[in-house]
């Protein structure tokens, strides 16, 4: 059974909505980071750290991407865009998909890569064990 992790932008957080695009462009800027720490150690830590390719599907153009593993210790990782009614108002979410045949390898990345995109943000993570991380200031 395929597990989930959210990513949530609750009140608080330092963005209210996102787009595809807007996902893909941190993914980006999150892999020239890796890379930048990379030169400065004089190795490829980029593909070490990061070891995918964005891959798009005519079934779900504008709604979810997934991440190509390079070799074979990485397959997917499927990250997608929605949303859920909380209180009366709607609270826009990344979810981060592991298909079965995810391997463990795509787990610690997928965490890593969430709980970076939950700090940038500011926003409520919901992590695959269920448990919840908070990088929004609540009151």
């Amino acid at each position: 059974m395929a597990q989930s992790a959210f990513i949530k932008l609750v009140e608080g957080s330092s963005i209210s909505s996102l787009t595809l695009e807007e996902l893909k462009d941190a993914l980006l800027s999150y892999k020239e980071q890796l890379a930048q720490t990379g030169r400065q150690l004089g190795w490829d830590y980029a593909r070490a750290a990061f070891p995918y390719t964005i891959e798009t599907r005519a079934e779900g153009e504008n709604r979810w991407f997934y991440l190509k593993g390079i070799d074979s210790l990485y397959r997917y990782i499927v990250l997608g865009l929605g949303s859920e009614s909380r209180e009366d108002q709607s609270i826009p979410y990344v979810q981060a998909v592991l298909p079965d045949d995810s391997t463990h390898g795509d787990k610690c990345k997928a965490n890593e890569l969430c709980k970076h995109l939950g700090r940038k943000w500011k926003a409520e993570l919901h992590l695959f064990n269920g448990r919840v991380m908070y990088y929004n200031p609540r009151k």
